[in-house]
């Protein structure tokens, strides 16, 4: 199979090596020129992925049309934002992706201005090209060495049964194992929400409220993921899944964990927006929050912990005095 990789982060770099191990032809396409050249001729991902060689067989692509016109499936791993303009770069050149047959989205999150699923806006600017969703909990690094992963392959129902089971067993190796799934707006909540409830994580850990505290939040978290995911128009069975509970666990405890490690610190003291304005990495759950957080007020939607995070985030409430409001809202059964 021939796979382009549009966007050479952590995960995009990641995902070239293990399709590579799987046998396929693969080409790496940077955002940024000086960034292909540099990864081409160093053969490693110095500013997202150091640490891991590239083989030669990994193509470095320096622009979207000529990798497209052989492509099969295009990966778009860019971060959420760029999801938009990465769809519009690449529709001057559908005529000559005679090939393209897929396009699956690795990103996590929600376009800030309309709200959108990234689902949504590539259905919009790529009408006609079947879409999919691989998502679940998967540590760049961990996938990159070939440790034991598995993840969600979420495709929308205008791409065959026949061809799902082909890219099923085609993303899956020893090291890799793809289930399949036709929730690809609950994949993609669960991808959003677990991010969000990451932030509540770290922030527990910077306040060290110890692990009775954190435990009894990522409890109550799955609970508000899995009844607002609902409510959004997800499965609830989805979000018990790799893509929400399993997510939900990797991502609240990994210590490579961007969204986890951001709440660590706002809860050590630092302003969330200086954190983000100082690093490359984008934490997804930063801006997820804020679209959530409209998304709930305008559906009248209960989400405390939600609520509570997007507070500390955006209104500078103090994070000691949001966990103690959370501890004494109204007894309920569980």
């Amino acid at each position: 199979m021939n796979c382009c990789i549009l966007g050479a982060g952590a995960w995009g770099t990641a995902m070239a090596l293990h399709l590579d191990r799987c046998g396929h032809s693969v080409t790496l396409v940077p955002r940024r020129m000086e960034h292909a050249l540099e990864v081409a001729s160093s053969r490693e991902n110095y500013d997202y992925l150091p640490g891991y060689k590239l083989p030669h067989s990994i193509q470095i692509g320096c622009e979207i049309g000529p990798v497209l016109m052989e492509a099969e499936v295009v990966f778009l791993a860019c971060p959420s934002k760029a999801l938009r303009p990465l769809c519009q770069s690449i529709q001057p050149h559908l005529k000559q992706a005679w090939q393209l047959k897929l396009c699956l989205i690795m990103c996590k999150g929600l376009e800030l201005e309309s709200l959108k699923t990234p689902a949504e806006i590539v259905a919009e600017e790529l009408p006609g090209i079947a879409c999919g969703v691989l998502s679940g909990p998967t540590f760049a690094g961990e996938v990159a060495e070939g440790k034991p992963t598995a993840v969600v392959l979420a495709l929308s129902n205008d791409c065959p049964q026949t061809q799902a089971e082909r890219y099923q067993q085609a993303l899956s190796n020893t090291g890799l194992r793809a289930y399949l799934s036709d929730d690809v707006r609950g994949t993609e909540l669960g991808g959003t929400l677990k991010n969000i409830y990451a932030i509540g994580s770290g922030l527990c850990d910077g306040l060290q409220l110890g692990d009775n505290a954190k435990a009894a939040l990522l409890t109550r978290s799955l609970n508000e993921m899995v009844r607002l995911g609902a409510h959004l128009g997800g499965q609830k069975e989805t979000f018990f899944g790799l893509s929400g509970f399993g997510d939900l666990v990797a991502t609240c405890s990994g210590s490579w964990s961007r969204n986890r490690t951001f709440g660590q610190r706002v809860g050590q003291g630092e302003k969330p927006q200086a954190i983000v304005d100082s690093q490359k990495s984008v934490v997804e759950g930063y801006r997820a929050i804020d679209c959530l957080q409209r998304i709930c007020a305008d559906k009248q939607l209960d989400a405390p912990i939600l609520t509570r995070i997007h507070s500390i985030l955006y209104q500078d409430l103090d994070p000691m005095a949001a966990m103690q409001q959370l501890m004494t809202r109204d007894l309920k059964p569980e």
